[in-house]
């Protein structure tokens, strides 16, 4: 029975990560597919450039949920000898789906927002954690996939650092090799709008 419900719960993450969101929000808004444009992802940040922050804010939230709602599940739901095990699975699970889903071809996003969500659900703490990681590499790269790349990387050790070594620890190994193997696509990505780390232009 263990076994079966921790497959269903996989099964279930990589389903709801793959719920492509803004492709379908920019369809309805603009009848446009928002990865034929701006970076090629289905993300929040090109539902922005395409469809308006109102929009892609919508995008945002509905993507962070999408990671929230079947680890918070799991969580509540997987006995407690399974869950080291599977929680950080399942996370991963949403993380490949929102990258890699099967109702969009397998060209999805980028998998932060399912990420953080996953990692909302087990621990907010660790979820302002992350972010705050994130928006330091951010600032200090002034490149937004090599920042990712690089939280991905050390999210793990850091969590580790601050005797956060349980399902947090766990979760970020698995989802932040997702993450950080993904970005890997933008790594010499010229950034030209929203962000920080835009290409400056004379």
């Amino acid at each position: 029975m263990d076994i079966f419900l921790s497959f269903s719960f996989l099964v279930l993450g990589y389903l709801s990560g793959s719920l492509p969101f803004s492709i379908w929000v920019t369809r309805y808004v603009k009848g446009v597919d928002v990865r034929d444009a701006g970076s090629g992802h289905a993300t929040t940040t090109n539902t922005i450039r395409q469809a308006g922050f109102g929009w892609g804010a919508l995008v945002l939230v509905l993507d962070i949920a999408k990671g929230f709602i079947p680890t918070y599940l799991a969580l509540h739901t997987v006995r407690d000898e399974v869950m080291p095990y599977i929680i950080p699975l399942i996370a991963a699970s949403v993380v490949i789906g929102h990258c890699w889903p099967v109702f969009a071809q397998f060209r999805g996003g980028m998998g932060l927002a399912a990420f953080a969500g996953a990692l909302r659900a087990i621990n907010w703490f660790a979820f302002i954690i992350g972010l705050g990681l994130l928006l330091f590499l951010t600032v200090t790269i002034h490149h937004g996939a090599r920042a990712t790349v690089v939280t991905g990387i050390f999210l793990a050790p850091l969590f580790w650092l601050l005797n956060m070594r349980g399902l947090e620890f766990w979760t970020a190994v698995a989802g932040g090799l997702v993450i950080g193997y993904r970005f890997l696509v933008d790594w010499n990505r010229k950034y030209r709008e929203l962000w920080l780390d835009r290409e400056k232009t004379s």
